[in-house]
């Protein structure tokens, strides 16, 4: 089914790379026009290149309120409108357990995931409430935000807030046309499991085959994800197709939140040890 997003105008930010690279060009791919929110200039500035005048790249750091207002702007200044805003901006980070958890790390982590989701909501239904027309805003969670054991605190305690955004925003938004949903994604092997570590191209590119190899036998339908499995929810909950879903978080987990135990963090660490074992080539 082509074109379901014909005609309409989405931010997604965190799209220069990963999830949200997948997103820009599916969103794109079904006749969207897309501003690229992120911090990375060189990825973004290529892609928005690659997809013409369907696409736009604005420098954004989402945890900033005014870079957040920014976007909403930039696409009302290049498009006219706004009808879809994708908050899934993300960065990597060493994780923490908790009897060593920094408060600063817990800042960071809740301006990146939490205040960043508030924000973009804030501006989005701002604009929508403008125009009139309703909309729809769609907030990257995790598993690690809906079960124990896919990620430590900081990042758990971050994602576990995001559906409770959508669901407040859908009480007091939904009475003027606009809807808030939330994917939480499992395992989606991307670089950004590795970017924190200083890795090489080649040796990211090692690591990250290793963790999808040895993870997939765990996964219900015998595979890792990867990111166009969380782009075309995004589409969906984007187009007129869901326009009576709202509120709701959408796991894209392959299965793996019908399952009481996962041994992804294990698998992480085994895959972390044969590589400081003797394979790293060099790091950059």
């Amino acid at each position: 089914m082509a074109n379901l997003l014909d005609g309409k105008v989405a931010i997604i930010t965190g799209g220069a790379s990963g999830i949200g690279q997948a997103s820009v060009e599916a969103f794109v791919d079904h006749g969207a026009k897309v501003i690229i929110g992120d911090i990375q200039d060189e990825l973004g500035e290529s892609l928005a290149k690659k997809l013409g005048d369907s696409a736009r790249y604005v420098h954004a750091d989402v945890t900033n309120e005014d870079d957040v207002a920014g976007l909403v702007d930039a696409a009302v200044e290049s498009y006219g409108k706004l009808d879809v805003m994708f908050n899934n901006a993300g960065a990597p980070s060493a994780p923490s357990p908790i009897v060593d958890v920094s408060t600063e790390y817990l800042d960071k982590a809740l301006a990146l995931f939490v205040r960043s989701v508030v924000l973009g909501h804030k501006y989005a239904a701002r604009q929508f409430k403008k125009q009139a027309t309703g909309g729809s805003i769609i907030s990257t969670s995790s598993l690690a935000g809906l079960q124990g054991g896919w990620g430590d605190v900081g990042y758990s305690t971050a994602k576990a807030a995001v559906p409770s955004i959508a669901r407040v925003a859908t009480i007091e938004l939904g009475k003027f046309g606009i809807r808030s949903n939330v994917i939480a994604p499992g395992i989606i092997v991307t670089p950004i499991f590795t970017r924190y570590a200083g890795l090489s191209e080649e040796d990211s590119g090692k690591f990250l085959e290793r963790l999808e190899e040895k993870s997939k036998d765990e996964q219900p339908l015998g595979r890792t994800g990867v990111p166009n499995d969380i782009a075309g929810p995004a589409v969906f909950l984007a187009s007129d197709l869901s326009s009576f879903i709202s509120g709701v978080t959408i796991p894209v987990d392959g299965g793996s939140s019908s399952v009481t135990f996962n041994r992804f963090d294990a698998i992480f660490g085994e895959v972390a040890a044969e590589m400081e074992a003797g394979w790293v080539s060099a790091r950059s």
